[in-house]
């Protein structure tokens, strides 16, 4: 089974995206639905997808559960909670018990839009990660450079739980080698509880200026340092629009893991995504 770790739908017109106001991103300030992506999907020879939180809203998880029910392609669901919810707990058991509840395998903040790089330190922040992981959650990091050590920080202090990092942490390749990027990356890939998705790259590139080979040092770079056992493919589909279709994407990323090795393809293309969001499609 080939899956597609990290895609997103959305309408603006009927909910508030913030981060989507920028003018750079009106190409994409439309409604992306599941009937949009599966014939994608199907033309591509993917098989499924997880969809992943787009804004900070309970509402927005519950209706990606009812889609992921309605939809046979999508496997799983990285939703949202606010994580300094008091009663995070009962709020978890009630997503689990709601239409599709079984399909919530995961849990998403927009942790690069919080003012404060340690905001994932914070008690209420912890306690909430705590009830995460109780309920068998992973739990995906949203996060850049400067959010790196906090992240380290929490893999640390939850050692027996699962972690998933969106976008290899968005490193900065329009502006070239990051070795501070590079150096963080190292120690978060230290923590053997942390899965690195490779995905959201080319627009953190120059998106009408990009191709494979600029983005395989970023991506020889993560596989170096998770294994071929903590790499997951992501379309990051609309989002990818912006620089390439859904077609060059994967192609790019296929061909930038195929000099990798075909076992670290084969894994990152759906076995590790079983693995780190214990998904029971077959």
């Amino acid at each position: 089974m080939i899956i597609d770790g990290h895609q997103h739908f959305w309408d603006p017109a009927r909910a508030d995206y913030p981060w989507m106001d920028a003018p750079e991103l009106a190409p994409i300030r439309r409604a992306f639905t599941p009937a949009d992506l599966a014939p994608l999907l199907k033309a591509n020879g993917v098989d499924a997808s997880i969809v992943v939180q787009c804004r900070s809203a309970l509402a927005e998880t519950e209706e990606f559960l009812r889609i992921a029910r309605d939809s046979p392609f999508v496997v799983g669901v990285v939703g949202w909670v606010d994580l300094t919810d008091g009663w995070l707990g009962e709020t978890l058991d009630r997503l689990r018990a709601s239409p599709g509840g079984d399909k919530l395998v995961g849990i998403r903040h927009q942790v690069h839009d919080e003012p404060d790089p340690d905001w994932l330190l914070r008690e209420d922040v912890q306690r909430g990660l705590t009830a995460v992981f109780a309920h068998d959650l992973a739990y995906d990091f949203l996060v850049r450079t400067p959010e790196l050590p906090a992240a380290i920080a929490t893999a640390q202090a939850f050692p027996h739980a699962r972690f998933v990092l969106d976008h290899a942490a968005k490193p900065p390749i329009a502006d070239g080698w990051s070795p501070e990027w590079a150096d963080r990356i190292a120690a978060l890939a230290a923590c053997g509880n942390v899965w690195c998705k490779i995905s959201g790259l080319a627009t953190e590139a120059v998106w009408n200026d990009w191709d494979a080979e600029r983005l395989l040092p970023f991506v020889e770079h993560v596989a170096k340092c998770f294994g071929e056992d903590r790499l997951i493919f992501g379309s990051d589909w609309p989002v990818c629009l912006l620089a390439g279709s859904y077609g060059e994407i994967k192609s790019a990323l296929e061909a930038c893991l195929a000099k990798l090795g075909p076992q670290v393809r084969e894994k990152a293309f759906g076995v590790n995504a079983k693995a780190a969001y214990r998904l029971v499609a077959s």
